[in-house]
């Protein structure tokens, strides 16, 4: 990871001196058993130590009682588009246009509640325009308080026709050159990653799967030249020859990957190379017209598409198990609107098979893992910083808990108490 990742440099100041959260129940995200009546001493934005019950705090230090409930990391969301994945105002018929600047405004409140819901890092894999970036800087400069955002900058692309129905979200590049120029452009953005697409897009109805979209040459320079400047890599994968590519190159996430249950060797590979998967399994269902958490409805997608989507459901889910088998680390990814219910991803996987412990890993160390911040976020450890939830219940139970905004009871971020129903008192 390089040493200035823009996202890092764009957090908000940490919590002043010294905070006690007393008497939790703790759930780590490492995938340890939970343990009970623990304290946790953070300072300056960072987590010092973890106390057994028996300890006092240190003199001077501002104390909270989480009263027994559950303390975790906060929720981490590998896949988003940030800059599209929001509730736009739905403008009546004779009402003003929109102003320029409105949707700005839009996206802050829903960036907002995505922190509300304890999501406290998103990762941006391909926004239209420069709304991502700005609403970050409005973050750094204490506009609004929000989740940290890592963005791809635009996305790398070779010449297709996701250009055309994504204005503005593509660098479309060819040639080995072309490729490493669009990789250092993303850089000079203040791009945290390099996100490629090596196929296809199952959104797009003029494009297939396979073949790849790029040569093997591109898509080396591409990672040659992310990698050599400290950066990470993400890659759109679908069709299993893209997927390859992307696994052979030494992409560091692979995106989708459905039909990865077909190559158990790129599996073990993936397991072997330290490679992530980020299933993306919301946005598949909700394109085969089964999503549940909009009850199934039916798709608003050309019958092509959904007729595939069927088919990416199947094979995405026996994918997940599949790589959970195989030793894949796993992050989620919601890759779906709104924002704000990107824990619903995680409910997605444990439908697919996953153990409410594997998917609340996923969703925590799995994915700060997946975007390089694995020694700063994803875990409850001395030493990483103050992004934590406290929740009424007990996820490892009931995970669908946390889509619930009444039992988030208190979001830190960087030590720093910023949300949640222990700040929203009843005036009844």
């Amino acid at each position: 990871m390089p040493p200035r990742l823009p996202a890092l440099i764009a957090d908000p100041p940490p919590a002043e001196g010294r905070l006690w959260l007393g008497n939790a129940r703790l759930v780590d995200g490492t995938g340890a058993d939970a343990r009970e009546r623990v304290s946790v001493l953070v300072e300056a934005g960072r987590i010092v130590r973890l106390a057994e019950a028996d300890e006092t705090q240190p003199e001077g230090t501002r104390v909270i009682d989480v009263g027994g409930r559950t303390l975790m990391p906060g929720l981490i969301d590998a896949h988003a588009h940030v800059g599209v994945s929001f509730p736009r105002p739905a403008r009546a018929d004779g009402a003003e246009p929109l102003l320029a600047g409105t949707d700005a405004h839009v996206l802050a409140a829903e960036l907002r509640e995505v922190l509300r819901m304890g999501i406290t890092t998103m990762r941006d894999v391909g926004s239209m325009g420069d709304i991502v970036v700005e609403a970050r800087q409005a973050m750094r400069y204490g506009a609004f308080r929000g989740p940290r955002l890592l963005t791809c900058g635009r996305i790398v692309s070779p010449t297709g026709p996701g250009g055309r129905f994504f204005p503005g979200m593509y660098r479309e590049a060819d040639g080995p050159d072309d490729m490493r120029r669009a990789v250092r452009e993303q850089l000079r953005y203040g791009a945290d990653f390099v996100k490629v697409m090596t196929t296809g897009a199952r959104s797009v109805e003029l494009e297939d799967p396979d073949p790849a979209q790029l040569t093997a040459e591109e898509l080396a320079v591409v990672v040659e030249e992310a990698h050599r400047m400290g950066y990470r890599v993400c890659a759109h994968c679908e069709g299993l020859a893209g997927t390859q590519l992307a696994i052979e190159a030494g992409v560091d996430t692979i995106e989708h990957g459905m039909y990865l249950n077909q190559r158990p060797d790129l599996l073990e590979r993936m397991a072997a190379n330290g490679q992530v998967l980020v299933p993306t399994l919301s946005f598949l269902l909700c394109v085969a017209g089964r999503d549940p958490a909009a009850g199934f409805a039916e798709s608003t997608w050309t019958p092509q598409l959904v007729e595939l989507g069927r088919h990416n459901v199947e094979q995405a889910q026996l994918t997940l198990l599949a790589a959970r088998d195989a030793g894949v680390r796993l992050a989620i990814g919601h890759d779906m609107a709104p924002l704000r219910a990107a824990a619903n991803e995680l409910l997605r996987m444990i439908e697919a098979g996953l153990t409410a412990r594997e998917a609340l890993v996923a969703a925590t160390s799995g994915s700060a893992y997946a975007l390089g911040l694995g020694e700063h976020v994803g875990t409850v450890e001395p030493g990483k910083l103050a992004d934590l939830i406290i929740v009424d219940g007990d996820p490892l139970v009931e995970p669908e808990l946390l889509c619930d905004r009444g039992r988030i009871w208190l979001v830190l971020r960087l030590g720093e108490p910023v949300a949640g129903t222990a700040l929203e008192p009843s005036l009844l």
